[in-house]
C-alpha cells in the first residue's frame, strides 16, 4: 500500500482524502483537524469512520484537502472521503460504513434564488388593498 486516493462530496463541499501508513496524523488542508473543526461533535463525524471499522487511526497517516461549502459539509464531505478510501483498503469494511451511510453521497443542494421573489420559494408579502 503506497497512498490510496479517495473523494467525498456533501452540498457544495469536495474533500480529497490520501491515505498512507503513518503515526496517525490526519491533516485538513495543512492544519491538524482538531485546529481545522474546534467544534468536538464535527471532530467525531472526521473520525467516525476508523471506530466504525474499529481500526485504529494511528496506523495511518491522513492528508486531506477539502475546498467549498460551510464546515459541518466540510467535515461530513471529509468523512465520506476517508470511507471511501477505507474500503479501498479492505473491501469487508463496505458493510459496516455502508449500515450507517457513510457511503451515500447526499446530494441535497441550495436552490436557487427566483427572479420576482427575495429567497428561492419566500415570497413578498401580500396586499389586498
Amino acid at each position: 500500500m503506497e497512498m490510496i486516493n479517495a473523494i467525498g462530496r456533501r452540498k457544495a463541499s469536495v474533500a480529497r482524502v490520501y491515505l498512507t501508513k503513518g503515526q496517525g496524523n490526519i491533516k485538513v488542508n495543512g492544519k491538524d483537524y482538531k485546529e481545522y473543526f474546534p467544534q468536538i461533535h464535527v471532530q467525531s463525524s472526521v473520525t467516525d469512520p476508523f471506530t466504525t471499522v474499529n481500526l485504529e487511526a494511528n496506523l495511518y497517516d491522513v492528508k486531506i484537502n477539502v475546498d467549498g461549502g460551510g464546515y459541518k459539509g466540510q467535515a461530513e464531505a471529509v468523512r465520506m472521503g476517508i470511507s471511501r478510501a477505507l474500503v479501498t483498503l479492505n473491501a469487508d469494511f463496505r458493510k459496516l460504513l455502508k449500515e450507517k451511510k457513510y457511503l451515500t453521497r447526499d446530494a441535497r443542494q441550495v436552490e436557487r434564488k427566483k427572479y420576482g421573489k427575495p429567497k428561492a420559494r419566500k415570497s413578498f408579502q401580500f396586499s389586498k388593498r
